[in-house]
């Protein structure tokens, strides 16, 4: 699993901030600020409960319209595959675990529940800003998927291909969300790259082998594709992090440019038992063999990071 500390930056009087998703234990000499999971040992120590402070900031609360933009080349099962995990989000699936139970964890949120509802989707596959985006770029195509709306009750989300680099992409980040303003409105953002071919040992563990640290086996990816599966984990991270933390005074632990969020806290965590290196306890397909712990309301199954319960202080997992 990839914790991701949070970085804040101004760029022209607009803010926004980096949701790094890197292996705690795999990458501590890149990240510029220790997670939580950084000081996780296999050594009997107590270590200190983690503890997200609400700073009474809006939170994006009741029906929030997802607008996508497809950034590069996407196959239709690809889309499928991350659509139906966005639908799966509000949706209840007749098997169980979940992605909607696991969803349900950011309605103990202040607030209540957040209803996530796909809106408009673009498609961009002829790359209209290259194949190398700086983030300021990436801020332009959320813009671009629905930023421009005057509704705060709206969160745009870039998806870009395996063959498209982002700054600080495989460096320090698997995906990232922010703020930006238009016309004195402001809208919250995601970005989350596929990859598959750039650095699948740092952003699509455990479904393939460590860049660092603990050589265990990858498991088996549950929709067959390394890249997009490894994207549905970063995808849950961020998009977590945006409902929770859309404007940098939500819930966090930590300094407001290096924190902790819902799914950051629980870095390394998929199942019961986990520790750095192993993913920890979860189900597995008889026909495929390949590792989950959600099913989607279409039948897919997934594999998403723990959340942490703000009624319990504690990383929650249901296998």
């Amino acid at each position: 699993m990839q914790p991701y500390p949070k970085l804040s930056t101004t760029m022209a009087s607009i803010y926004y901030h980096f949701t790094i998703i890197l292996f705690s234990f795999l990458m501590l000499s890149s990240l510029p600020q220790p997670s939580i999971a950084t000081s996780r040992m296999l050594a009997l120590v107590n270590q200190p409960p983690v503890i997200l402070k609400y700073h009474n900031g809006q939170l994006l609360k009741g029906n929030i319209t997802i607008n996508l933009l497809w950034y590069g080349k996407f196959t239709p099962i690809q889309r499928s595959i991350l659509v139906d995990f966005l639908l799966s989000l509000n949706h209840k699936s007749p098997r169980q675990p979940s992605v909607n139970t696991w969803w349900s964890t950011t309605g103990l949120y202040k607030g209540g529940p957040s209803n996530l509802v796909v809106g408009n989707q673009i498609l961009d596959e002829k790359y209209s800003l290259g194949k190398s985006l700086k983030n300021r770029q990436v801020q332009r195509l959320g813009l671009k998927a629905g930023g421009h709306s005057k509704s705060t009750a709206t969160l745009s989300l870039v998806l870009t291909s395996a063959d498209v680099a982002v700054e600080d992409f495989c460096m320090s980040a698997c995906g990232i969300h922010g703020y930006a303003r238009y016309k004195k409105v402001r809208y919250a953002y995601a970005w989350v790259g596929n990859s598959e071919t750039q650095c699948p040992g740092q952003c699509a563990w455990p479904f393939h082998q460590p860049l660092y640290g603990p050589q265990t086996p990858p498991l088996v990816a549950p929709n067959g594709d390394v890249g997009v599966d490894g994207m549905v984990i970063n995808l849950g991270t961020v998009l977590a992090g945006a409902i929770t933390n859309p404007f940098d005074d939500g819930y966090y632990q930590g300094p407001a440019d290096g924190s902790l969020e819902a799914v950051s806290a629980c870095t390394g965590i998929f199942g019961k038992g986990a520790y750095p290196g192993y993913p920890g306890e979860v189900l597995v397909d008889k026909t495929t063999g390949a590792s989950y712990n959600a099913v989607g309301v279409n039948g897919r199954e997934y594999l998403l990071p723990a959340m942490w319960d703000p009624h319990t202080s504690k990383c929650k997992t249901f296998v």
